[in-house]
């Protein structure tokens, strides 16, 4: 079989040229192989098939066609013949195609062996196909030749434009980059043959940049191509970059990509001040950490390049005031550092100084990276709240401190120009018992009530300062009290004793160790001293010894207790402190006699055991009961008619009543009764006894408002002293009367010009008293020197 083939696009001179090399060579192959073609007998006909497997010489030449990608035209695309030596034209040869693409793709014209391409080709999608071709014998379907195989290849054509896979591109470039600097290379993918012409060879170019960019045409490698691109100026550059087939000739396809090219930032720009001048203002009474305002130095880099740090190089408030560095907004805050006084300055003026942190070398020409401004900070004057001198106090009080005591002087000014009057008060917050008591306008505190360190070792309270013009503006100081401690406690038992003693224990026997407690605290420690009380001392059952560690032993003195003579003894004891002045009290041990055994385990330490077994019968229970409800009504009774007889008589509406005499029996004693009330306390209460005399005819319901005040406070001359002891004598009488009664004092203080006007003094002279020095005591006394003073007719008054 030989085989011919030609070539579907008569204008391709490659692919004639190498059918007609092809078609040459099957020819001579047909003619070398056909004097060995020769038609079989009958009697060979049965030895075909064995004669298949063993290696014949094939007749079959081994081809390759070729045929051009996206045919156009409306008939099918003649591919090659298929032909054998065997086949003498007359139509016995039956040609048989099969392999890729056959029947689908190609087909052969059975008679004639012609193939024919009947769908359109597409290199890109297949280049080349592989079938396989046989020769039968069409009568009776027998294989003329062994089956041989061949291919197809599709020869590409320039169908198909350059195309960026990749794009559109994004990139960046430092600004102020050298010409050349390397920004980003593109790819260009075409998809025709790049072994088959210049299909697939790809030239770039520049459409859309010039003159910051360009494009090396064979790499696609993009570059910097103008010096000195300042972001500032211009930040974004959109760059076309084309790609063009056929080696860039006429004729050839392109394709196009957007490449978008970012100025990134260096720091080529300083901070520089929009003002060289800045004026602000706080207050004084602004606190610590507080904002003043705010400077700002603009950069044009932005990141990182146009980070701050501010600082304060110069002025006289560096040691006042502070500057911090926001870092989002990259200002510069000026804090107060100190606090601030208008009467003692009242402006100040800094120096703040803006830089960059972070340089770079290359740039450094172009600083300094740095500027500077000055701040002009006023104080303003604001009404503050009085001041404490010291701002603490401390002070140590006895707790045996009288009342009325001033134990510290509490000093507070007003800080303004103005320097306002100041009035002094306690947080009563911070003295809720009211122990302590301020002068209003001395700011003398004082105690208000008996102090017990016992009860209360400290006290914290707070004293308050309040202009008198402005009572908003109120300043505060705490003062810490401690109390001293005094010998005021005597030594008393830890607990109650209660002990026994048997009655076979023997003389010197240990029955009771006790110790006692006290509430003071000496510096020098507790130590407390035992012995028998005086009515004790010559006890001759018990005795006492001092073990000197605040402890004592009880031991007997005697042997033989008997529970029928004595069963209970007891024991006062008597303890003492070593305080000064020395304190003491008695306490008392029980001690009971008991039955012991040998080894002085208590069997019993009742005297006598009586069992006295009581049965009451039923009618015994019910003859109490019966007594017991007959008590009861008669007691209800007898009140029952107490309360008729209290009542008032109801007065009948027709009866006529002309007049109702009531009598009281109570009279009064006048000024003969004595016994009522001491008529030489009214005359001068500085003179007052220490015992105060009661009525002997009658006893007192309530006791007397004025008692006794102690003569350490009356006679200091002082009337806050006196007030305070009396309101403290008051607030602890459970018999006063309620708060809302009149509280009437006797003192009435020193110092007045007409001394006392009481006329109770008359009553000490037969004579009559003479009022008429009233008419040298001046206008204000004219009033009273005309009621009492001399007239000139000798009748009454009115």
């Amino acid at each position: 079989m030989w085989t011919s083939g030609r070539m579907s696009n008569a204008k391709n001179l490659l692919g004639l040229g190498v059918s007609l090399y092809f078609w040459g060579l099957m020819d001579l192959t047909t003619t070398v192989l056909s004097g060995s073609a020769r038609p079989l007998a009958e009697g060979q006909e049965d030895n075909l098939s064995d004669k298949l497997h063993q290696r014949i010489k094939r007749s079959w030449v081994w081809n390759q066609f070729f045929v051009l990608e996206e045919y156009t035209g409306t008939d099918p695309l003649y591919v090659g013949k298929l032909h054998s030596d065997m086949d003498r034209g007359d139509g016995s040869i039956k040609y048989i195609l099969s392999g890729e693409g056959a029947g689908i793709v190609f087909t052969i014209d059975d008679t004639t062996g012609d193939i024919h391409a009947i769908q359109r080709l597409d290199r890109e999608e297949r280049s080349q196909y592989t079938l396989r071709a046989q020769a039968l014998d069409r009568r009776t379907g027998r294989p003329m030749e062994p089956e041989s195989e061949f291919i197809i290849k599709i020869q590409d054509i320039n169908d198909n434009e350059p195309k960026f896979l990749d794009g559109p591109y994004v990139a960046s470039v430092p600004e102020m980059s050298p010409v050349g600097t390397s920004v980003i290379q593109v790819t260009a993918t075409d998809a025709d043959d790049p072994t088959y012409g210049n299909s697939a060879r790809v030239v770039y170019s520049i459409l859309q940049g010039q003159p910051y960019f360009s494009v090396d045409s064979r790499t696609g490698l993009i570059r910097t191509a103008l010096m000195n691109m300042d972001r500032e100026a211009k930040e974004y550059y959109e760059v076309i970059i084309q790609a063009k087939d056929m080696g860039g000739q006429l004729g050839g396809l392109a394709g196009t990509t957007t490449v978008n090219i970012t100025l990134s930032d260096v720091n080529d720009n300083p901070p520089r001040f929009p003002q060289k001048h800045y004026q602000m203002s706080v207050l004084e009474s602004a606190p610590v950490s507080s904002t003043v305002g705010r400077v700002v130095a603009k950069d044009l880099d932005e990141g990182i390049n146009a980070e701050m740090k501010y600082s304060l190089v110069d002025g006289d408030g560096l040691d006042v005031f502070d500057i911090n560095t926001d870092p989002n907004y990259q200002v510069g805050i000026i804090t107060v550092r100190k606090p601030l006084s208008f009467e003692s300055k009242k402006s100040y003026t800094l120096k703040v100084e803006g830089a960059n942190p972070h340089l770079e070398m290359r740039f450094l020409n172009l600083g300094p990276f740095r500027d500077t401004t000055t701040v002009h900070i006023s104080v303003e004057d604001v009404d503050e709240p009085p001041v404490f001198e010291p701002s603490f106090y401390f002070v140590e009080v006895p707790e045996d401190v009288e009342i009325g005591t001033t134990i510290q002087i509490i000093s507070a000014k007003d800080p303004d120009v103005t320097n306002n009057s100041i009035r002094y008060s306690i947080d009563r917050s911070s003295d809720p018992g009211r122990f302590f008591y301020v002068d209003i306008t001395s700011g003398a505190l004082m105690t208000a009530r008996p102090l017990d360190r016992e009860d209360v070792s400290w006290h914290n309270i707070t004293v308050l300062a309040v202009e008198l013009n402005n009572p908003t503006q109120v300043g505060s100081v705490s003062v810490m009290v401690k109390v001293l401690d005094v010998n005021d406690n005597a030594p008393e038992f830890a607990r109650f004793y209660e002990t026994f003693v048997c009655e076979n224990a023997k003389a010197g026997q240990l029955i009771q160790t006790v110790s006692a407690i006290d509430r003071d605290d000496p510096q020098e420690g507790q130590h407390f001293y035992y012995s028998l009380a005086p009515e004790a001392a010559n006890n001759p059952n018990f005795t006492l010894r001092d073990n000197q560690d605040n402890t004592a032993w009880i031991l007997t003195r005697r042997s033989g207790f008997r529970q029928h003579e004595q069963n209970t003894f007891y024991l006062p004891i008597l303890i003492s402190d070593n305080g000064r002045p020395v304190l003491s009290s008695t306490g008392t041990l029980t001690v009971h006699v008991c039955s012991c055994d040998d080894d002085g385990t208590v069997m019993s330490c009742n005297a006598e055991a009586y069992v006295l077994p009581v049965s009451l019968s039923r009618g015994a229970l019910i003859a109490i009961l019966a007594c017991i409800f007959v008590l009861l009504v008669l007691v209800l009774l007898i009140l029952s008619m107490r309360r008729q007889r209290k009542q008032p008589y109801i007065i009948d509406e027709e009866e006529n009543i002309h007049e109702n005499i009531v009598r009281y029996d109570d009279e009064g004693g006048g000024e003969e009764d004595t016994e009522a009330f001491d008529i030489a306390a009214l005359w001068n209460p500085r003179e007052a006894q220490l015992v105060v005399k009661n009525r002997q005819d009658m006893l007192p319901e309530i006791e007397s408002l004025s008692r006794y005040v102690p003569q350490a406070c009356v006679m200091d001359n002082n009337v806050h002293n006196y007030v305070l002891a009396k309101l403290y004598e008051a607030d602890m009488d459970l018999w006063a009367p309620p708060f809302d009664s009149l509280q009437t004092y006797m003192f009435e203080g020193n110092g007045s010009v007409a001394e006392s006007l009481s006329s109770l003094q008359s009553v000490t002279t037969d004579s009559d008293q003479s009022y008429d020095y009233l008419t040298d005591w001046g206008p204000r006394f004219k009033k009273l020197a005309e009621m009492y003073g001399a007239t000139d007719s000798g009748g009454a008054l009115w």
